[in-house]
């Protein structure tokens, strides 16, 4: 490695080495800092990587050159990782399991101290993380590893232990068994919903989520209505469908940063192509236009993404953060976007984005404003209107598509969802 960090010595110091991939290609060294309050990291690309003819940019925010790179998290709320590894962070389901196994500890054992955002990271199983990013102690492991012929992520057939553990998280029930059974099978792609990384009845890697306690509505059959749906609008998303656990609807998701041999697939979100903080408002033109340099197909993947706002608008999917749009390395530093994912319906709320159309016109709050920006996402009004109204025809067809064995909305819950399919702009 290069150069020695440039910092003094510090209260607590991790350090970990970051590899990519099933061909364990070594990328550099991360090293995490906490000096009382402050947090923050470094990375150095090793030697080897940067000679590499496959190099590439694993995060835009990582520039190809020899040292340490460092890492200050801009907001409270950002974090202190370079963009792309703070997508492989645990999510907010993640984080909670996490921090309630950490409290049983340290209600035995005083001298643990409290948990850091490098503890987070570290508490992913290697197997399920996200992209091809993998991180290895000092000791040589894979974080979160098992021994070989054995596994950390549950397969298929565990689905009633995990959907109990996780009803026992949610009401504040879990024993520390539970805990321990759900850390590390957590995911980055997604929020606070109960959910766990597993291996599906035919070997791909998967991600199951599970109804929550407090929902008022079947929001599982609700995301996989809204997955199953956009592909029949021509959009490129996650295979889902429901399978039934303890009467209960659990949503199966396929995970798309793997290949059928289980290679491993470089992922960022939209946010870590954008570099954007946490607590900024950015918009979707601002996308287009990274990805016009960053993207190997940018006019289809450009129109793609238009086709996708069209349908969050008809469908009323209003959770459209830059979390939940990603980007898969496809080779010579160029990306894709990743089918789409987190498509879900909220008839309780009013029809505006998260996220803003362009700068000018703010969030989206009606097909005319789609219309007027088409063309900044590659499109003629007339290529535009044809896109909507394959996409309208589609999502006119939902409920049919809601009474499919693999969705299975009976007619009460076909009812709560009705206001997000059928409002103004689709009539």
């Amino acid at each position: 490695m290069a150069t020695k960090p440039a910092f003094k010595q510090a209260s607590q110091r991790t350090q970990l080495d970051v590899f990519l991939g099933k061909a364990e290609k070594p990328l550099g060294r991360l090293i995490f800092v906490k000096d009382g309050q402050r947090e923050f990291s470094q990375f150095a690309y090793s030697d080897e990587w940067l000679a590499d003819p496959l190099f590439f940019d694993v995060s835009p925010d990582l520039h190809r050159q020899s040292g340490y790179q460092l890492r200050k998290p801009p907001g409270k709320s950002d974090s202190c990782f370079f963009l792309a590894l703070a997508d492989t962070e645990p999510d907010a389901w993640g984080r909670r399991v996490i921090a309630r196994a950490h409290a049983k500890a340290r209600s035995k054992e005083a001298s643990l101290g409290p948990l850091t955002e490098a503890d987070y990271l570290a508490c992913v199983d290697d197997f399920s993380r996200v992209g091809a990013l993998r991180l290895r102690d000092e000791q040589g492991h894979y974080l979160r590893s098992v021994a070989d012929g054995a596994r950390s992520t549950p397969a298929f057939l565990e689905l009633e232990k995990i959907l109990l553990a996780s009803r026992a998280v949610e009401m504040s029930k879990e024993t520390s068994e539970d805990l321990a059974y759900l850390q590390g099978k957590g995911t980055s792609l997604g929020g606070m919903r109960p959910k766990c990384t597993i291996l599906d009845a035919d070997g791909y890697l998967s991600l199951g989520k599970f109804p929550s306690v407090g929902d008022e509505r079947a929001v599982t059959r609700g995301e996989v209505l809204a997955l199953r749906l956009a592909k029949q609008a021509g959009i490129d998303s996650a295979t889902a469908r429901i399978v039934m656990v303890q009467d209960q609807p659990v949503a199966m998701i396929r995970r798309f940063d793997r290949t059928p041999e289980q290679n491993r697939i470089p992922y960022m979100s939209g946010a870590t192509l954008l570099q954007a903080n946490r607590d900024d408002e950015h918009s979707y033109t601002e996308i287009v236009d990274v990805m016009r340099s960053k993207c190997e197909n940018f006019v289809d993947d450009a129109r793609q993404l238009w086709r996708r706002l069209v349908f969050n608008h008809l469908i009323t999917n209003v959770d459209d953060h830059l979390q939940n749009i990603g980007f898969l390395y496809c080779g010579n530093n160029q990306w894709r976007l990743s089918p789409a994912f987190d498509l879900n319906p909220f008839p309780d709320k009013d029809r505006e984005s998260k996220t803003w159309l362009s700068e000018d016109s703010g969030p989206i709050s009606s097909l005319e404003q789609l219309l007027e920006q088409a063309p900044r996402f590659e499109l003629s009004q007339a290529q535009a209107q044809a896109v909507l109204d394959e996409v309208v025809a589609a999502v006119k067809q939902w409920k049919d598509v809601a009474i499919e064995p693999e969705v299975g909305l009976q007619a009460h819950e076909i009812k709560d969802f009705k206001p997000a399919f059928e409002g103004l702009d689709i009539r």
